[in-house]
């Protein structure tokens, strides 16, 4: 990913957003959801990320079809050498065509390259399509659930696990 990717990730993002939501988060936070905002914020984050952040973009026919973003585990309180998934999203046009599984593939690949023992993840409770998506491709639940707050509402994830070198 390039700094002038911001754009098309951002709309690849609230268009994943507002497929993938639809029912679990307020629908006025998605439909509220401005692409000039979210480019400005991507810029941000890209121009921003630490050591070991690594955004990836998938690419079919010139345009942008995903994004996916990983690098060190996020939790201060737990300092560890795992990984952390920290985003991916397909345009909704793109979904079950492999773009998914590919980023999700190379993001896993460096970050066994990089020696990182685990990668781990957060994913929406109720996003069984996300949920199914992470368990064909060697994710399971640790266990460990969390309230996020988003749009005035409280909704729970659920943290997913998976050990690198593995296929």
């Amino acid at each position: 990913m390039t700094l002038a990717d911001c754009e098309q990730v951002a709309e690849i993002r609230i268009r994943g957003w507002q497929h993938s939501y639809k029912g679990l988060i307020p629908q006025a936070y998605l439909d509220d959801l401005d692409l000039t905002t979210e480019t400005a914020r991507r810029r941000s984050h890209f121009e921003q990320a630490g050591d070991g952040v690594v955004n990836l973009v998938a690419e079919r026919s010139g345009k942008l079809v995903g994004w996916s973003c990983h690098g060190p585990y996020r939790d201060a309180e737990l300092p560890t050498r795992e990984a952390e998934l920290y985003a991916i999203y397909v345009h909704p046009g793109h979904l079950s065509q492999g773009v998914g599984r590919a980023l999700l593939q190379e993001s896993t690949t460096r970050c066994t390259t990089a020696g990182h023992p685990r990668m781990l993840l957060w994913v929406l409770k109720e996003n069984t399509r996300a949920r199914h998506f992470y368990e064909q491709t060697g994710f399971t639940p640790d266990g460990t659930e969390e309230p996020w707050e988003v749009g005035g509402a409280t909704v729970p994830e659920v943290r997913y696990v998976r050990t690198l070198g593995d296929s």
